[in-house]
């Protein structure tokens, strides 16, 4: 058996919960020898651009999914004694408490699968940023990285230019006369 075979669930936790959830998994994983079984936790988070009362806008990362955190893992009854025993958790989501897979499809629209794409830009290129809080932002490629698929992109954000990561699927190449 291999990470071939796992899926992706979701175990619900108390609010405000999920870090430490995260966290314990981590460690049961480790005490237990559970590599294997549990490949992946995430907590989905998402930057938003927030305006204070004094007027000043600053770039915050909240949650998508409050209560929620997200396992890759081969499912067994064991496993789903020893999650849901962890501190924080309320339990597996699911008819009855028990776990149910997301799809492949499900995994796709929220973000799990990190699916490879091929870029036709390159550093110093002009880019619109077509998805996600600065949708509509124009700017230039300053780096990008294959291996976590996301470019650094130079904008302009209130009157002066500012670096963003942004993954290579919420930009597209534009031409200088787009822009």
């Amino acid at each position: 058996m291999g990470e071939e075979q796992a899926r992706w669930y979701i175990v619900h936790t108390y609010s405000g919960y999920e870090a430490m959830v995260k966290d314990s998994l981590e460690k049961l994983i480790e005490n237990n020898n559970l590599q294997d079984t549990i490949f992946d936790i995430r907590i989905l988070t998402e930057e938003t651009l927030e305006e204070k009362a004094n007027g000043k806008k600053k770039l915050v990362e909240r949650k998508k999914f409050p209560c929620y955190v997200f396992l890759k893992m081969i499912y067994d009854n064991d496993l789903w004694f020893m999650i849901t025993n962890t501190r924080g958790v309320t339990g597996f989501v699911g008819p009855q408490g028990r776990a149910q897979a997301l799809s492949d499809e499900e995994v796709a629209k929220i973000g799990l699968a990190t699916v490879a794409v091929n870029v036709d830009f390159v550093e110093g290129d002009d880019v619109q940023i077509i998805s996600g809080t600065l949708e509509s932002f124009c700017g230039k490629v300053v780096s990008k990285n294959d291996s976590t698929q996301k470019a650094m992109v130079n904008v302009s954000m209130f009157g002066r230019a500012t670096d963003v990561e942004v993954n290579y699927v919420q930009i597209k190449k534009i031409t200088p006369t787009e822009a």
